[in-house]
């Protein structure tokens, strides 16, 4: 993620209509799983419904067939570095990483499956959370850690499905769709 901030502000992104708090179905494959050890858990446990409902919301409301499947994962430190390292050739954890398998034009394709229920399973790929580097951003973003959660499964299932923020026109488009998303996710008292 950017380091300038977080997206938050009270109003939709320009050209949007003001978020509907009303809930899509979002029983979808999206699967959430605490894969830091037991007493890291313990003390700083993770609400891995709520992130898998939001989760879930995100892709209904970017037209992904429910269908297709995402996983969440919320990790230690350690792990976070390791695949840091591993998969973007840098120094020590990041709060967010993203690993896209089928893309959405996949998803959404009606001749590879297209969210036909006897159609080939589509699967969007996995979203790779640290809830630890989250809460120091939140204190430097002044905002809560649920916030900076929030905020990090939206910009992880983005980049899932291609947005992107490398250069100042993605930036533009995925900081709307961020703002739009974390806005609905305040309209539904979540945040």
């Amino acid at each position: 993620m950017s380091d300038d901030g977080p997206p938050y502000s009270d109003a939709a992104p320009p050209g949007t209509a003001a978020p509907d708090a009303a809930t899509p179905d979002v029983d979808g494959p999206v699967s959430a799983e605490d894969q830091r050890p037991d007493e890291v858990r313990r003390a700083d446990p993770v609400e891995l419904e709520r992130w898998r409902v939001l989760a879930a919301r995100v892709l209904a409301d970017e037209d992904i067939p429910a269908t297709a499947e995402l996983s969440l994962a919320f990790v230690d430190e350690a792990a976070m570095a390791e695949l840091n390292a591993e998969h973007m050739g840098s120094d020590g954890p990041t709060d967010v990483l993203a690993f896209p398998l089928d893309g959405p034009e996949i998803a959404a394709d009606p001749t590879i499956g297209g969210g036909a229920a006897d159609g080939p399973p589509i699967v969007l790929g996995d979203v790779v959370i640290c809830p630890a580097v989250a809460r120091r951003n939140a204190a430097e973003h002044a905002v809560t850690h649920d916030e900076e959660l929030a905020l990090l499964v939206v910009h992880g299932v983005l980049h899932v499905l291609g947005h992107d923020h490398a250069e100042p026109e993605e930036t533009e488009v995925m900081r709307g769709r961020e703002r739009f998303h974390l806005e609905r996710e305040r309209a539904a008292g979540a945040t």
